[in-house]
Order: C-alpha cells, then structure tokens, then sequence
C-alpha cells in the first residue's frame, strides 16, 4: 500500500457510479454488485452528490469513517466485502489492486460532500 489514505471523487455517469483517477490510468471505472447500494446510503445527505463526492478510503480506521467492509473472498480477480451494519456484500474488481498490495482485511470509506 502506497499511501495510508486514499481519495477518489465518484460521479454518476448513465446512471452508474463512476470514478477516475488519472495517475493510474483509470476513466470511468464503474461500481458494480453491491457497491452503488452501499455508495448510495453513504452519500444520502449529500447534496448534489450525482455530480461528484469525495470518498476517503484506508485499510485503516480513521477519524470519521463512516462504514467498516471486511473481506469475505476473492472471486473473478477482485474481492467480495461485507458491510455488517447494513446487511450488504459489495465485490471491487481488480482495480483494487491499484490501491492495496493484497485486499486489505478492512476497508474504511467517508464521503465527504465536494462543496463543504
């Protein structure tokens, strides 16, 4: 892991939650099985959020963190995590990997409005 942690600033593209990170090459990567579902309770007080969020992420805990995924299993390159207190299983595909070593045991995630 390069960086303790980590940002990105998903956006709804056709109705699909999307992110790009120019430094690693990655344009409108979506969210796919389960995760635009967990994204969407994380972002449910934030305004205008279709145009774009921050969403701070760290295999870590850290001040403010909003939801706990723990690691369930690997399947199709990527991984599967759960969020225990919402009763969802989320899968990141390989892009993961651009972030994490090895899938992290947990991930931490915040989003943070881009406007506050």
């Amino acid at each position: 892991m390069n960086n303790a942690i980590m940002v990105i600033f998903p956006y709804r593209y056709n109705y699909t939650w999307v992110f790009d990170d120019e430094k690693l090459g990655i344009v409108k990567e979506p969210f796919v099985s389960g995760i635009p579902e967990m994204i969407d309770i994380l972002i449910q007080d934030i305004k205008n959020s279709d145009e774009g969020f921050k969403m701070i992420f760290s295999g870590s805990p850290f001040p403010g963190y909003q939801a706990e995924l723990i690691a369930l299993r690997p399947e199709y390159n990527g991984y599967w995590y759960r969020w225990e207190n919402h009763n969802l299983e989320g899968w990141f595909c390989s892009v993961l990997f651009k972030y994490f070593d090895e899938p992290p045991k947990k991930i931490y995630c915040q989003a943070q409005s881009l406007y506050s």
